[in-house]
């Protein structure tokens, strides 16, 4: 499937340089963009929709089970999609990788089937460009491994090379330099009902050393920071996190949601995966004393942990890895999924038996319980491998939801119909 892929990516020509030239030469073209200014760069790499490879995609999507009514369909071969940032105007969807791509994905004839996939500024240097997410007056943030970008008017300027584009957190500014990973580096952001923009900040290791903890207590590594909208005014909202990849505001009250993926190597059915309900700021989750849920860690458990730790308002299948996540708006849908969460769980890297590689839904009744279950699944075979591997949920206006996927590197769309 891989080498099918490579042969889907035309028209384009690929430059090996060495990464330290490459991301002075993207600083360089910052400052331009920043300037309104032109770079030179001239050319896109646009990626193929039609041949084998995305035959393939669609004869794997014939095997997901959905409820009645529900149908999934390929949207975009769009590679190493990760997280993706809905246009507010519904002209493009921004797709962020944890490579060195931004992709833009347009469908132009509203057809529910992408047109085009092409790289949204060709002239930037990116690193691990995880995190696209819209204000809603149309300035696109883009959260990567040590840098925030802003590029306002993202949905008019996307058509040429060159964009106008700001730093909002200077590269090296978002956490410490030393403390740059491999390692739960994938970024995402969200602008909060106070216009803030929020952003979670994984800390690399499984469980870190007692020493991390001043350093990362006040960076707000292992947790949620939130800036203003130009950068300043830092402040950590939430800690005792170990990786969130994945938040979303209740449209209903304002309250921050999130998922965090819990320790590995404690055995194939504990620690669970945990879905978040932050009702303000300060509050703790747990992470190190916790591994997860209630299990505590081996590294911690004879340390006595915060006296107000907030546990999951669900606790997901141990090591599925869930990640985006977002509460449904629109329309499209029956009633019954107005305001749930859906979710993506990427799947399980080191368990026994795989587990997750799927969509879940969660629904909140009225006292404020939540509960989930599965809605879109079949990406692990009978041979325990994998098809797919789920990374985000977005919602399109047209009230259908879209879900990326790395492995397979595409974006679906899941639609309803009444049954008649």
């Amino acid at each position: 499937m891989r080498r099918s892929m490579a042969r889907a990516l035309l028209g384009c020509t690929i430059v090996a340089g060495i990464p330290g030239i490459a991301f002075a030469q993207g600083q360089g073209n910052l400052e331009k963009l920043s300037g309104f200014k032109k770079t030179g760069t001239t050319d896109f790499e646009y990626v193929e929709q039609g041949g084998d490879y995305a035959d393939g995609i669609r004869k794997t999507l014939q095997r997901i089970k959905l409820p009645e009514g529900f149908r999934i369909d390929l949207y975009a071969v769009v590679p190493d999609a990760r997280h993706m940032a809905v246009g507010p105007q519904g002209v493009v969807t921004f797709v962020g990788t944890r490579k060195n791509k931004v992709w833009s994905v347009t469908d132009r004839n509203k057809d529910r089937v992408a047109d085009e996939v092409k790289d949204f500024a060709p002239s930037l240097a990116f690193s691990v460009p995880n995190g696209p997410c819209f204000s809603r007056d149309g300035n696109l943030y883009l959260a990567e491994q040590n840098r925030v970008l802003n590029f306002p008017a993202a949905e008019f300027f996307y058509e040429s090379p060159d964009v106008a584009a700001f730093e909002v957190i200077k590269q090296g500014e978002l956490i410490p330099p030393e403390e740059e990973s491999y390692n739960h580096t994938a970024r995402v952001c969200d602008i909060g009902p106070d216009g803030k923009l929020y952003i979670t900040l994984g800390q690399p290791f499984n469980v870190p050393a007692p020493e991390k903890a001043e350093l990362y207590t006040t960076w707000g590594l292992g947790g949620i920071i939130r800036v203003d909208a130009d950068g300043k005014n830092r402040e950590v909202y939430a800690s005792g996190i170990r990786n969130s990849v994945g938040m979303d505001f209740d449209p209903a009250t304002g309250d921050l949601w999130f998922t965090d993926n819990q320790v590995d190597g404690m055995g194939d059915d504990i620690p669970p995966g945990e879905l978040n309900h932050a009702t303000a700021q300060g509050q703790n989750f747990g992470f190190p004393w916790y591994g997860g849920g209630s299990v505590r860690t081996n590294e911690y458990k004879n340390d006595e942990p915060p006296a107000d730790v907030v546990f999951p308002a669900v606790e997901m299948t141990a090591h599925a890895a869930d990640l985006g996540m977002m509460f449904y708006t629109g329309n499209q849908f029956p009633a019954e999924y107005k305001g749930a969460i859906f979710s993506a769980q990427h799947g399980s890297w080191n368990r026994t038996t795989p587990v997750g590689a799927r969509v879940m839904v969660t629904r909140i009744d009225a006292e404020g319980k939540a509960s989930a279950e599965p809605f879109a699944e079949g990406w692990i075979d009978e041979n325990g491998e994998y098809l797919g591997r789920p990374v985000d949920v977005a919602q399109l206006r047209d009230g259908s939801l879209l879900v990326s996927d790395d492995l397979a590197g595409a974006i679906y769309r899941i639609s309803y119909s009444k049954p008649q």
